[in-house]
């Protein structure tokens, strides 16, 4: 495992994946980790207005679900009512009753983030995604659950208590909220600071209470290979070079669609190996933008505009007229 960018959260990367990387929870104390997103950064997106469900949702460890209409308002764009869109108001107004904040895939619309985001998924070959948690002190967004992916955990402000219990006892788990009687030993408890990094591995179960301050923090989730990813994978693999037509007429051409069918799978079946596999799932896992794709700004496009300079792709009102008159001119000519 090689990643620069991971070394800045959880230091010696080497050291981290052979004594913790998918096998135990750490806490890290990373000299000077800024997150890319904080309250300050939080407050503008606010600002902005066009933070709305489902990146935003509030939430209780107490089964009780918070409708969006608490902690939304409507606006009238066009004629038309739309709902959903953040208020501010109504959201502290229910961090202060002890409700959580969670803002879903900061990195889709906030660029810092995803650059982060975007820089650990090519290093890592894996899907990656980001989420910020607001919590009062003795508040509990989620019940104990299991997470289908590795999370890293930056605390960015206030004070948070983790509890980190152990791993599923068989690899037939789901992700989500323990059962009432589901009972694992407890593995770690430990109190963020800002600028703390907590580690923990895919399935283990875990749970966070504010413990002072108005609490913040993002969460990075790794994720990894599923039974699923594996099946379309070999879809994939057994599809290679298969050349029949999609709709076959009539059962004398199904039959014989299902005999070359057959037979070019047991053909490709042979070839397979299970590292072939692996690759196929992991390579269509992280099969999204891993960077961040340098686009013409609008800026940048007024002033290209006339000039016809890099990145313009329009004609402008100028070009336009030149090029009408000249095939004004052409026709004239012509008759």
């Amino acid at each position: 495992m090689e990643s620069p960018t991971l070394a800045t959260w959880v230091g010696d990367v080497k050291s981290f994946a052979d004594r913790q990387w998918q096998c135990k929870p750490a806490v890290f104390a990373p000299e000077a980790l800024a997150s890319p997103f904080d309250l300050d950064e939080l407050d503008a997106a606010f600002e902005a207005g066009l933070l709305r469900t489902p990146y935003l949702e509030m939430v209780r460890s107490t089964k009780v679900t918070v409708p969006p209409d608490a902690y939304t308002t409507p606006r009238v764009v066009n004629g038309t009512t739309h709902h959903g869109f953040a208020d501010r108001a109504k959201v502290v107004e229910l961090l202060r009753a002890g409700a959580t904040l969670l803002l879903r895939c900061v990195d889709q619309w906030h660029s810092p983030t995803g650059d982060l985001v975007a820089r650990l998924s090519e290093e890592l070959d894996r899907r990656v995604e980001a989420f910020f948690f607001v919590t009062p002190a003795g508040g509990q967004g989620l019940a104990v659950h299991r997470d289908d992916a590795d999370v890293f955990v930056l605390q960015v402000a206030g004070r948070k208590t983790w509890y980190v219990h152990d791993a599923p006892a068989a690899a037939d788990w789901s992700p989500g909220e323990l059962p009432d009687d589901e009972r694992s030993p407890r593995l770690l408890r430990s109190v963020l600071e800002p600028g703390s990094v907590l580690y923990v591995p895919r399935g283990f179960a875990h749970r966070a209470v504010g413990a002072a301050g108005l609490s913040a923090h993002l969460s990075l989730t790794i994720r990894d290979i599923t039974l699923g990813d594996l099946q379309t994978a070999l879809e994939q693999r057994l599809s290679e070079g298969l050349d029949l037509p999609a709709r076959p007429l009539g059962e004398a051409a199904i039959a014989d669609a299902c005999a070359t069918l057959l037979s070019h799978v047991r053909a490709r079946l042979s070839t397979i190996q299970p590292e072939d596999l692996r690759l196929t799932a992991r390579a269509a896992q992280s099969q999204r933008p891993v960077a961040t794709t340098p686009t013409e700004t609008f800026a940048d496009t007024a002033r290209n505009w006339e000039s016809g300079g890099p990145g313009a792709t329009h004609t402008g009102p100028t070009s336009v007229s030149r090029t009408w008159r000249r095939l004004r001119d052409a026709a004239r000519t012509a008759r």
